[in-house]
């Protein structure tokens, strides 16, 4: 397959209309940028895979890019601020406590269940005026150009042919393009299964996020409205089958056991969904006159809540680039991406791994170290503040529209 070499077809072509995938083609429409989109499934919330049942903890820098793009105004009366973070471990001494105001804001972040989200990407993609959509649509095909990439559609219509001088791979983990591009993944399975429910506490959430690690995994619960919070509960993989059958009662007494009682009493569980977790890293961000974002770019462990939040930043940066440039798909453009997008994608997917190894590994030598580390960054002040920059989604040379600030 002979790689393009220059400018054809209608812009930037997208491949995927999940979360990152619908994030930029708003983006792109905003800054002017004729874009397509192509996206497998119908475009209803009941439909579209990417919008489920998971509860999102979205970062200060994440809200500040959703709203500069016209998102969230149709998501922000769904979602409940973040205005404390406590990190601590099971049978250890230590915390690490973050709180917004001692860092100047109001917020640290918001949790907004993924369906809010999708709905209102939906409802922001419906105001788009530069934008093509294919939905529900399947892509066939990709070949290579001369000027170009060509793809093959097939619709409720029958098949169409789309050009375009930049191709984006936005197709999720296992992507479709990123195996057409010729691009290896490195991966990593984890041998663990996340369960998302929702639950009540006894006490009052207090606008508070709580992360909690143990032998068996992490668990967290973030706040949400009507002082109910999303529960992410990590089990062992092999354990999986038979968490699943537990009745209600079973689930939340297991859930309790994990997390402790800070809250109290947790209660009324919802419907809970399993999920496997896997590491999948691209081992190239980049190929002629092709990208790869989001979950096609790197599927991270949900610890720390940074799957969405660094794949929107790889959307608003590579909108940011092609705003300002004749070509979308230009070599020079694409190097510029990759070049600022690796500290950021690197030290995420560096913590996330980190820490699931570290803070989950049974191994009674590493307790006080574990416990320091927590101290340390409790009361040493360059540190916490690191950490809450780190976990404000402000990483590596961000895009400008994570820095605006909220009104």
């Amino acid at each position: 397959m002979n790689p393009p070499t220059s400018p054809t077809g209608d812009g930037v072509l997208i491949v995927g209309g999940g979360l990152v995938g619908a994030s930029l083609a708003i983006a792109l429409d905003a800054a002017g940028i004729k874009a397509t989109l192509v996206e497998a499934a119908a475009p209803r919330i009941d439909a579209q895979p990417s919008y489920d049942e998971r509860n999102l903890a979205l970062a200060r820098a994440t809200v500040n890019g959703l709203a500069a793009i016209g998102v969230w105004p149709h998501a922000a009366a769904q979602a409940t601020p973040i205005r404390h973070i406590h990190v601590s471990r099971a049978g250890e001494f230590g915390s690490a406590r973050i709180d917004a105001a001692k860092h100047g804001v109001d917020a640290l972040g918001w949790t907004l269940p993924a369906r809010e989200l999708g709905a209102a990407l939906l409802r922001r993609l419906d105001t788009c005026t530069r934008l093509t959509r294919f939905a529900p649509a399947k892509l066939e095909s990709l070949e290579a150009q001369r000027q170009g990439w060509r793809a093959r559609i097939r619709g409720e219509d029958g098949e169409r042919v789309l050009d375009a001088a930049l191709l984006v791979g936005a197709d999720g983990t296992e992507s479709f393009v990123r195996g057409q591009l010729g691009i290896e993944a490195v991966r990593y399975d984890y041998k663990q299964t996340l369960f998302v429910a929702t639950v009540t506490p006894e006490r009052a959430h207090a606008n508070r996020a709580f992360e909690r690690f143990s032998d068996e995994g992490p668990v967290a619960l973030l706040p949400l409205a009507e002082g109910r919070c999303g529960l992410v509960l990590t089990v062992p993989a092999e354990a999986a089958d038979e968490i699943a059958a537990l009745d209600d009662a079973g689930f939340v007494a297991l859930a309790q056991q994990r997390f402790g009682w800070r809250l109290g009493c947790l209660t009324r569980p919802g419907k809970r969904h399993p999920y496997a977790i896997r590491r999948v890293a691209a081992q190239r961000l980049i190929g002629p006159r092709a990208v790869l974002v989001g979950n096609a770019a790197q599927t991270v462990h949900p610890i720390g809540a940074q799957g969405f939040n660094l794949g929107l930043r790889d959307a608003l940066t590579l909108a940011e680039l092609v705003a300002a440039a004749t070509d979308p798909g230009a070599s020079e453009l694409l190097e510029r991406y990759a070049a600022r997008r690796a500290p950021d994608r690197e030290g995420t997917m560096a913590m996330s791994h980190g820490l699931v190894r570290l803070a989950c590994l049974e191994q009674p030598v590493l307790a006080p170290l574990r416990s320091l580390a927590l101290l340390a960054h409790d009361r040493l002040a360059p540190l916490q503040d690191r950490l809450a920059r780190h976990g404000m989604g402000f990483r590596g040379e961000p895009p400008r529209t994570v820095l605006e600030r909220l009104p």
